[in-house]
This record gives structure tokens, sequence and C-alpha cells, in this order.
């Protein structure tokens, strides 16, 4: 990506904004590539006098989720306000000062979505005659946009069908990765409903340093992975925006538009309602989907949102492709595995053993306790270890040797699946087809 011209002002309050953006995921980039140091405060400079310049015209300060029009969010003057306010979500950036991670709930009243609450669980669980998945009975999908609509035209017999996506920035998957796709599983199977995947491989090759074949190289090797879930090829259709769209002319706009492009994601329109299950970063995109749809004909699409997998160094910290100890990779080995959560999970115990047995440990910043509460099926088994661990019976070894115990066949299985999808069943996967629909 170009550096953003810095002879010229911006013309107005948004394209200040546009710029900010912009140059922000530059500076992101040139850190993932270990960039000079130079070229990395340059861009950092760029990007702080836009931010004043964005302040002197506006008279107050950019916020990623408030574009000139929108009105703030609401301030907190509570005694955590000031925790509240570093919590930052946008579609590149998640970052908080809390060990404990995101506060979801003021999350959602910035959003304006609705909380996944008991009476809708309840609700999906009529519906189906399945028990909820351990992702909406644990909270860790907790948010949502007109689920009710949903669930109405599946109690009614009426057709949707499911909508997710993946923007593929590397060849390895962590499993981070895997939370929606995990999900969309479930809720195709309970639903019995079609499935579409869209790879945003086009976005990629813009935002990334990558060429063309590289960028297409992931999404497909990123299908594979999806693939190993589980899906039903029935029902499932996967696209990569390069292949879909772009034999000729939308791959020649990608070779030309890498210079100064803000790009927004395109949300898929359709006559039958669909849900997205995604992480809250991609929200702003959905919004705009959904401001878009009536207008042009189209229903809205019902949301869903996941909390965020947090890396193995924390809550507080991002995981990242570039840097192999921040989660646990699919291609890992089980040693690996072993190694990584031993060394590198961030611990919620006591400095030592006698304090530890005497006080506990704090479940709400351990990693190894979070990763379990989305792995570990198990809900009572669950509950005493979090039990044990918080009284000190359960020492952070210990903790860590469960965790270890899950994911190593959680990953070992997942690398079998993976080994069976051949090119020619990803190629099955990408082909434009009709989907099986039962409903009549």
């Amino acid at each position: 990506m170009a550096n953003m011209p810095n002879s010229e002002p911006c013309a107005s309050p948004l394209e200040l904004f546009n710029s900010i953006a912009t140059q922000g995921e530059l500076v992101r980039s040139l850190k993932a590539g270990n960039a000079s140091k130079d070229e990395i405060d340059s861009a950092v400079k760029m990007l702080l006098s836009l931010k004043m310049s964005y302040k002197a015209a506006m008279g107050e300060e950019y916020k990623a989720d408030c574009p000139p029009g929108n009105p703030a969010p609401t301030s907190n003057h509570g005694p955590d306000a000031t925790e509240a306010e570093e919590d930052f979500v946008d579609p590149w950036t998640v970052q908080t000062s809390s060990a404990k991670g995101i506060d979801y709930d003021k999350l959602i009243v910035r959003f304006g979505s609705s909380k996944i609450d008991k009476e809708l669980i309840n609700r999906i669980e009529r519906a189906t005659g399945q028990r909820p998945h351990r992702f909406l009975r644990r909270g860790i999908f907790f948010s949502h946009r007109d689920m009710n609509q949903v669930l109405d035209a599946y109690e009614n017999k009426k057709p949707f069908y499911l909508y997710t996506g993946r923007g593929p920035s590397s060849e390895a998957m962590h499993v981070g990765h895997l939370i929606p796709f995990i999900f969309t599983k479930w809720l195709q199977d309970v639903f019995n409903v079609p499935l579409v995947i869209q790879m945003t491989d086009d976005e990629k090759y813009l935002w990334k340093d990558l060429t063309l074949d590289q960028a297409y190289g992931y999404a497909v090797e990123n299908a594979k992975d999806i693939i190993a879930c589980g899906f039903d090829i029935n029902k499932t259709f996967i696209f990569s925006d390069l292949d879909y769209m772009g034999s000729g002319s939308m791959r020649a706009f990608c070779e030309d538009a890498q210079r100064d492009c803000s790009q927004l994601k395109a949300g898929m329109f359709s006559n039958r309602p669909h849900q997205s299950p995604y992480s809250p970063p991609q929200d702003p995109y959905f919004r705009m989907t959904r401001d878009v749809a009536p207008r042009i004909g189209y229903p809205k699409p019902a949301l869903l949102h996941s909390t965020f997998f947090p890396a193995l160094q924390g809550a507080q910290t991002k995981m990242s492709a570039s840097d192999p100890n921040s989660s646990i990779f699919l291609t890992d080995t089980a040693k690996q595995i072993k190694t990584k959560v031993n060394k590198h999970a961030f611990s919620g115990g006591r400095d030592t053993i006698e304090e530890h047995r005497q006080f506990g440990g704090n479940c709400d910043v351990d990693v190894s306790f979070m990763y379990l509460t989305f792995f570990l099926e198990d809900d009572d088994k669950l509950e005493q270890i979090r039990k044990d661990y918080s009284s000190g019976a359960m020492l952070t070894g210990e903790l860590k040797k469960v965790l270890i115990e899950v994911l190593q066949p959680l990953i070992a299985e997942h690398q079998a699946r993976r080994k069976e999808v051949t090119d020619e069943i990803a190629k099955k996967f990408m082909t434009p087809r009709e989907l099986s629909f039962d409903f009549q």
C-alpha cells in the first residue's frame, strides 16, 4: 500500500476520517512487516498529523466507530469510565486496557444491538429441538440483530440461509479463526439450511503486501481448513472474491487500486433473509448492509456477534499470524501445543504455590481457562475447574495440563480431516451451483 499523500489537506471531514483509517492500517502493516524504524516513525507522524487535522476540523477527537455525521458513543462517567473509553474496536483493531477483555455489555450499547438472553436461547432450543451450542450457553455469542425474525421464518417453514466469511491473510489459520465456523456448522446442522462463505481475498490483496496469486492461494488453503470443519457439500458454497467476481475486470481493478483505495467489504444481498455469525470488528460493514438492503428491495440480514478469542499472552493483546506464539495454529504439532500453552498462556495464578493455595487463581484473566470455555464441551467439568482453580485446589500447571489435553486431540482431528480435503473437493465447494433447500 502506498503512503497517504501529505502535500495537500483533505477537502472534507469524511475524507480526513477515511485517510486516518487508511493511514492507521498502513502503520499496522509496516509494524507487522518489520519495516525500518524510520519508515514506521514517518507513517506514525503522518497518522498523528491527520488526527490533529481532524480534531481541528471537527472540534473533537477522531473515533474509529463514529464517522462524521454519526452521533458519538455515549460517554461514561462512572468509576470505570477510563477503562471503558480505552476499549477500542474497529475493523482492524481490538484494544482494551482490561485483563478481562472487552466489556461486552458496553459494546452492545455502542453497537445498538440486542443481548442474546436466556429467553432467546430457550426459543432456539424449542425451535430446533436441540440443546443450545456451548457458545450460546456460555455467552460466547453474546449479541444479535433480528435473530427472532430468523426464528419466525424457521417456525413458519420460510426459507433462509447462513452467510459468513473469512479474510485469508495467511496460509495457516489459528484456533480463534475456527470459532465462527464451528458455530456456523452447528447452525447449518440444526436448521438444515444452505450456507454461503465469502473469502475476501481481494480485500487482503489491497491491504496486505500480497500478490494476486498469493491472496487467491491463501483463500483456497483457508477454504480447505473451513471445509474440514465438516460442512455439507450439498448445502455449502464457498467463493473467492477474486475468482467469483474477478476473471478480467475485477483483477484489473485490483491491480490498479492498491495506491490509495478505501474499500468497504460488500455484504451479500438476497431476496431471502439470511443470518451472519461474525465477530464485532466486522459490524460496521453489516450495519451498512442492513441500511442499504431495504432501499434496494432486499430484507435486512440478521446478525450474531461472538466475543473475541484472546491471544495466549492475554485478553489485552491481539493474535497475529506473524507471531507464532500468540495462538495455537491448526498446523501445530502436539509438542508445539504443549510448549505454547506451558510457556506463553497468561496465568491468573498467584506468585507462589503457597499464595495460590491460600487465595486461589483468577479465572477472569487466565487464558487457559478462557480457552476451555470455548473448547471444553462438558459444562459440569468446566464449572468444577472454575471452582477448583478459584479456591486454590487446582494449580496453574494443572489447569494448563487440562487445556493441553483438550487442544491436542481437537487439532489432531482437524488435521486428519484437513488431509482428506483434496483440491478437487475444494473446487466442488467453490463451484457455483444450486444448493439443497428443504423448505416447502
